[in-house]
């Protein structure tokens, strides 16, 4: 038997309208599964959905994988009372928002500590992100953990660092994962060398369990491995290279798992990524 084929696309821009926007930029790139934002990235409103915009979305999402990517404010480790009750705030909306529009999953970044300790972080995870969990309905998005490139003070940057993080939130169900191939170079795992994919792939696995990983962001990296810099690439123009990423796609973690490019540049230099990508996985 084979493995299902793992769909991939891109993040799309919107312009227009959620579906009349994201949709016709998700054919103008070939992409097989897209990403969106239901809110401004880099701030906290919450806007409310359009009906017409969210029942086009629910109908492509019947043939095409969609995932929301939530700001990047959120922070539920920061020692503000504002960041926290702004980023619970923020999540809640966006389930909400990624269940209206037929989302399999919205991805959250796992946070930093800023200035306090690492177990008074966690401990805020746990009190805010856990009851989140537990509000999500049997058909809505999972909530999909994405570790960072290691900067600053990070509570998970490398795949081991999701251990103790799932286990702040009693490795709830509705807790998945999102791999960021340049987060992880970013964090230390040189998946440039030598089974570098297989093996932080396996210990991903082995840290989080089989079936955890929902989505994974492929993007090359412009910086050397460990370099705790969140720069991304063009698809084999980096520091990772091409190769890498066709071992990406033939681990058994990934059996039909959508991958999504979040690369630079216009529309053409995001086809061509998603074309590579496809041949690598192809194996042409």
């Amino acid at each position: 038997m084979t493995s299902p084929t793992s769909p991939i696309g891109g993040h799309v821009l919107i312009s227009g309208g959620l579906a009349t926007g994201g949709l016709k930029y998700g054919a103008e790139i070939g992409a097989e599964t897209i990403q969106v934002f239901v809110t401004n990235p880099r701030g906290w409103a919450l806007p409310a959905g359009k009906p017409d915009e969210d029942a086009r979305m629910r109908a492509a999402a019947e043939e095409l994988p969609v995932f929301v990517h939530a700001n990047y404010l959120v922070n539920f480790g920061s020692p503000s009372e504002g960041t926290v009750e702004n980023s619970v705030a923020t999540v809640r909306h966006t389930l909400r928002r990624a269940a209206a529009i037929g989302a399999r999953g919205v991805v959250v970044h796992t946070g930093s500590a800023v200035s306090q300790s690492y177990d008074d972080a966690m401990k805020q995870v746990r009190e805010n992100l856990l009851p989140l969990l537990d509000e999500i309905p049997e058909d809505g998005p999972d909530l999909l953990l994405e570790p960072m490139a290691g900067q600053g003070r990070m509570l998970c940057a490398t795949v081991q660092d999701l251990g103790p993080y799932l286990d702040a939130l009693d490795r709830h169900p509705r807790a998945g994962v999102c791999l960021d191939t340049c987060h992880a170079f970013a964090a230390g795992h040189d998946l440039a060398a030598e089974n570098g994919v297989r093996d932080t792939l396996d210990a991903l696995v082995a840290t989080v369990g089989e079936g955890r990983l929902k989505f994974v962001h492929a993007n090359d990296s412009k910086d050397v491995c460990g370099a705790a810099k969140d720069r991304h690439e063009n698809i084999g123009k980096g520091h990772i290279g091409e190769r890498p990423f066709a071992e990406l796609m033939r681990h058994p973690a990934m059996a039909g798992v959508p991958v999504c490019i979040e690369t630079p540049g216009p529309a053409e230099k995001h086809r061509e990524d998603i074309e590579t990508l496809k041949r690598l996985r192809d194996g042409s």
